[in-house]
């Protein structure tokens, strides 16, 4: 799972006897903070450290490798723009697959929807299911136990490759282009997912970084999901747990989601009876499409399309 490794390690020193400050790099340049009241627990994956710990801002965060994950306070930011605008975009959704998302809370948005049939989540480190299924029910809400849920502890590419012809939606919700996860953002990747819809009114969903600390990262993310599908519709937002503007993009050959209108988009989540919704409906589908200028110049720079033969990122960088 791993959701946003950033380039940066966080960082935890004590300020009060009660208070530890984290400081996390967004880039070589800024970052930000939070204050922590205790950490609740802490272990170790196959894979990675994982932790737990209570915050002032956020309530309960997870960490992996020192790096923020989820906050269960604030989580309706990512999750809710990871899911429902791609649900709500495609005619009917029965089959998703969501690879990462280990605590739970994409696959708890996706259920929301009536039409959904079957979730299938491939997930590398069953270590993170198994401790958000202990300690963040709050973000999972008990999603893991739904009977459409089949849960695959596999490498999330391999189990793609797997599936011709089988989803009508793939959310992707993994690490920052960084390390190993680098192999889930190429040109060759984005085929593979292509591949693994039912039809051409598949639609794939992926965040593409933060135009304002990864600027480039997003750049070619962008230029290399165009080279794979013929409609790319990237989503702009602030996360409050990330504490920058993101990028969340839908890509499909068929399904332009920018032309649809806010009032179908209103319709579908009624029939669906989705009330309650924090920063999803019609109007925001609408507008977290609009581009600003700079974004668009970042758009027209120099950026290239990602291969397995070239993974890395013009912005990665080594703390």
């Amino acid at each position: 799972m791993q959701k946003h490794i950033r380039t940066g390690i966080g960082n935890v020193r004590r300020i009060a006897p009660d208070r530890k400050l984290y400081t996390e790099a967004l880039n070589p340049y800024f970052g930000y903070f939070y204050t922590i009241k205790e950490t609740l627990v802490r272990q170790k994956t196959k894979y990675q450290q994982i932790e737990l710990i209570d915050t002032d801002e956020f309530g309960k965060v997870l960490l992996l490798d020192e790096i923020t994950q989820v906050a269960e306070r604030k989580d309706y930011d990512y999750h809710e723009t990871m899911v429902h605008p791609a649900v709500c975009s495609h005619p009917k959704p029965k089959s998703v697959l969501v690879i990462g998302g280990g605590d739970g809370g994409i696959v708890r948005e996706v259920l929301k929807h009536s039409s959904v049939k079957r979730v299938e989540i491939a997930e590398l480190d069953d270590g993170v299911i198994e401790f958000s299924k202990k300690y963040l029910k709050s973000v999972h809400d008990g999603c893991f136990d739904d009977p459409r849920v089949n849960v695959n502890v596999v490498d999330g590419r391999q189990y793609v490759a797997s599936c011709r012809g089988q989803f009508d939606i793939v959310i992707m919700d993994m690490t920052d282009p960084f390390g190993p996860s680098r192999m889930l953002y190429t040109k060759e990747f984005f085929k593979i997912v292509k591949r693994s819809f039912r039809d051409g009114n598949g639609i794939f969903v992926m965040h593409s970084e933060s135009p304002i600390s990864r600027p480039q990262a997003f750049s070619c993310i962008q230029k290399t999901l165009n080279s794979v599908f013929a409609n790319v519709n990237p989503m702009y937002l602030y996360i409050h747990m990330y504490a920058v503007l993101w990028s969340i993009t839908l890509s499909s050959e068929n399904i332009n989601a920018s032309l649809i209108k806010p009032a179908v988009i209103d319709r579908r989540l009624a029939k669906n009876k989705l009330t309650g919704l924090r920063v999803y409906n019609g109007v925001t589908h609408l507008s977290m499409q609009a581009e600003f200028p700079y974004i668009s110049q970042i758009l027209k720079g120099r950026s290239h399309i990602i291969t397995d033969a070239k993974p890395d990122f013009p912005d990665d960088f080594i703390s």
